[in-house]
């Protein structure tokens, strides 16, 4: 069973949701359910087949016995199909259930039904970072701090800039992501991808799944994965944005350094043996998803070489390692959103650590170089 215990620090209540058992029984059911009245639109099967048979997927499952089915048949697809099925009188009408589609089309496009309501969390709270990034990066323009290469002491910048180049990070991450989004389309190929069996109709019927399912039409693309790969690296990359931030602010609220903090709030950040402390909770959250994220998305990229029309395992492995993507970006993107918003910053503290650095005052161009950063943003929202 899933484990909240485990997951839901590392993500939030609304992608675990997304991607949860019901969410997932949900859109195979609307797959089906779909299928059948596109096929009825194009006189491909009765109308009151269609009907009945999306009656059917309206009916409740049970997740747990379905589960242990999809278990031993290999796929969810097998079970459900025949439960639906079962379900569907008379015998003409069951046998019309799941026509012309193939497991791999109910699996594929339930995913990317998921992937499309997860990608628009994930717009959302990108961009509420991101505006907070830009009023952060306003807000301290002008304020100087001492620089850091290669973890040392550098020259001075100010705390603007720093955060300007958290903003690039997270827009230029979210930019990709978008393009990478047009990964989240219809499938719809049949056993080999040849849309067999459809009476020459196969381009009209996807075409009206497509739009009954609101996902754009596509091509079968059974074992043409470099789209599942974009989005899982886009997913990484973005993560990766983020923890960037974290890694930053964790190192500036060190005690012997304290230029920035969490904010505080009761029950988070503390210690189970040592009360004094105040722990970077929020930028832990971003740096275990850092950490996480480029191995899943290397994952699926491994997963590239499928064999055939249709491959042994390959899309199969990609189910689950997507959804942890998506559940472990957004739950980065909370976490950071809530520290960006609420971050204390310390000016006194960021001047007396430059003045102690003993490399003088001047900022260059910093301030010039925000207000560029701050006009593109801007400009591209």
């Amino acid at each position: 069973m899933p484990s909240l215990l485990r997951d839901r620090p590392a993500s939030t209540p609304e992608m675990l949701a997304v991607f949860g058992d019901e969410a997932l029984l949900k859109a195979a059911l609307a797959f089906e359910a779909e299928l059948a009245l596109a096929l009825a639109e194009l006189g491909l099967i009765p109308p009151d087949d269609a009907k009945a048979i999306a009656a059917a997927c309206a009916s409740k499952f049970d997740i747990a016995e379905l589960a242990e089915a999809a278990a031993h048949a290999g796929t969810l697809a097998i079970p459900l199909v025949e439960r639906l099925r079962a379900r569907v009188s008379p015998p003409e009408a069951a046998a019309r259930v799941h026509k012309g589609a193939t497991s791999q089309d109910l699996a594929d496009t339930a995913l990317m039904l998921q992937a499309r309501d997860g990608a628009a969390l994930i717009r959302r709270d990108a961009a509420r970072l991101a505006d907070a990034l830009a009023a952060l990066a306003r807000a301290h323009q002008s304020t100087p701090m001492l620089g850091r290469t290669l973890l040392q002491a550098a020259l001075p910048i100010t705390f603007g800039l720093k955060v300007s180049t958290w903003l690039s990070g997270v827009t230029g991450a979210l930019k990709r992501f978008e393009r990478e989004t047009a990964a989240i389309r219809l499938q719809f190929g049949g056993a080999t991808g040849s849309r067999a069996g459809l009476d020459g109709q196969g381009v009209a019927l996807a075409e009206r799944l497509a739009a009954r399912l609101n996902l754009p039409p596509a091509l079968p693309w059974h074992a043409e994965r470099q789209g599942v790969a974009g989005l899982a690296s886009a997913l990484a990359i973005l993560t990766g944005a983020i923890g960037k931030i974290a890694g930053d602010i964790a190192l500036m609220a060190q005690v012997e350094v304290g230029e920035a903090f969490e904010p505080r709030q009761a029950g988070r950040g503390g210690s189970s043996a040592m009360a004094h402390k105040r722990n970077p909770t929020g930028c832990q959250v971003a740096l275990s998803a850092a950490i996480r994220a480029p191995h899943l998305a290397a994952t699926i990229v491994s997963a590239l070489p499928q064999q055939h029309e249709r491959g042994l395992g390959g899309w199969q492995a990609e189910g689950p390692v997507l959804a942890e993507l998506f559940q472990l970006t957004h739950g980065a993107l909370a976490a950071m959103v809530t520290v960006i918003e609420g971050l204390e910053v310390d000016e006194g503290r960021m001047a007396a650590n430059l003045a102690s650095a003993k490399v003088g005052t001047d900022t260059g161009e910093s301030a010039a170089l925000v207000a560029q950063a701050l006009a593109a943003y801007e400009k591209d929202r």
